[in-house]
């Protein structure tokens, strides 16, 4: 089936359109996007609920209300500890610029002869001291409510999100059906492998690496409250967090957790216990997590995580963040393929070519060759002539 020129140019077309659109639409983008992915990742709990003999809708009944009250009872617990821990960490950080201003920057200066310029430490201070939490949230909430559309945009996407995402689980699989009818039957094939693949990668990001995130952070929440930790939940749950990115995670956490255990303690042992502690959580996502839950159906490269990430918040805010990964996904399962296809085309000269090529070549050297290499003797010629002019006379 080949494409004419104009049917190439509608593509295009509709193509720069829908980008278009994306960028126009970004800002009220967010609450729909976030059903999508709540939706997606819902709908193999819906399935598995329809063998049970559920109907459609009694499935997604259970999943929405399970799912729901999982959310609202982890927020009911972190939440005020999270809100705790934050004031801990806004008092915390006059004591780090204090430190740094009276030990880290004279040791540098004394050990490599460097002059570094010297900042107003107290003002900074001052500036980054702001109290108690709930005056930064006071100050936080009159700033909302000075706009009456932040406020009601707020409170519409939460409840919009709630909506959104009901109606898409429920006709989920109808959704899906209905964009497979649209495909062209000359493609239909090979779209269907390319749309197994992504649903793939995607399933095993948006399912497994969730799983190695909420895991870790976990572990890392656990063992930091375990010795003692003020910050333990918080820095616990950054850790996890940043663990989208492999390694990423670790560092970040590892480098909080050793500055907090050092203003709390002081002493040597806490801080051997926080590398313990994320030792033992790399150690459990590399053999047990990561292989279980994610394996190696996912191939995004770390660097390629980071830019898809800093990327899309660059385009589209943050609307581009919540689509930066998947897209990173399909555009790999895309490349991938191309690659392959590439692999096994003329224009690469893969090995059975070449292969070919080689024994043809051979084949017509060993018969040039072989009719250099045997004349014909005269004897065998005379002997021919012979016996023909015997036949004729006969």
């Amino acid at each position: 089936m080949n494409i004419t020129d104009s049917q190439k140019w509608l593509i295009l077309a509709c193509l720069a359109l829908s980008i278009w659109l994306l960028m126009m639409l970004s800002p009220i983008l967010s609450p729909f996007l976030t059903a999508i992915l709540l939706a997606y990742m819902g709908d193999p709990i819906v399935d598995k609920l329809e063998t049970w003999k559920l109907s459609r809708t009694q499935g997604v009944i259970v999943t929405f209300l399970a799912l729901t009250a999982m959310f609202t009872l982890v927020g009911l617990l972190l939440v005020p500890a999270l809100v705790e821990q934050i004031d801990q960490l806004v008092k915390l950080v006059p004591m780090l610029i204090t430190y740094v201003k009276t030990t880290v920057i004279p040791m540098i200066e004394v050990r490599f002869g460097l002059e570094l310029a010297q900042l107003d430490w107290l003002q900074l201070s001052q500036q980054l001291n702001w109290g108690a939490t709930g005056d930064v949230a006071k100050k936080l909430i009159g700033n909302l409510t000075q706009s009456s559309f932040a406020v009601i945009g707020f409170v519409g996407n939460l409840v919009l999100i709630p909506v959104v995402w009901f109606y898409l689980l429920r006709d989920w699989d109808d959704l899906i059906a209905k964009i497979g009818s649209l495909i062209p039957r000359y493609y239909y094939k090979t779209s269907s492998d390319i749309a197994g693949q992504c649903h793939e990668t995607l399933g095993a990001f948006f399912r497994g690496q969730l799983m190695v995130m909420l895991a870790l952070a976990v572990i890392y929440s656990v063992g930091l409250m375990l010795m003692g930790l003020d910050l333990g939940l918080l820095i616990g749950l950054l850790a996890g967090l940043a663990s989208v990115v492999p390694y990423l995670g670790a560092i970040v956490g590892i480098g909080a957790a050793l500055v907090a255990a050092f203003f709390q303690f002081g002493d040597i042992t806490h801080l051997v216990l926080v590398t313990v502690v994320f030792i033992v959580g790399q150690t459990l996502e590399g053999t047990v997590l990561t292989p279980k839950f994610v394996g190696d159906r996912i191939g995004l490269h770390p660097v390629a995580v980071i830019f898809a990430v800093l990327a899309g918040g660059q385009l589209f805010g943050f609307v581009g963040i919540l689509l930066a990964l998947p897209t990173a996904a399909v555009v790999m399962v895309v490349v991938r393929r191309m690659h392959d296809n590439y692999r096994s085309s003329d224009l690469y000269g893969n090995d059975r070519t070449v292969e070919a090529g080689q024994g043809e070549h051979e084949i017509d050297s060993e018969l040039v060759q072989e009719v250099v290499s045997e004349p014909v003797a005269e004897t065998d010629i005379k002997t021919n002539v012979e016996e023909t002019i015997r036949q004729e006379d006969s």
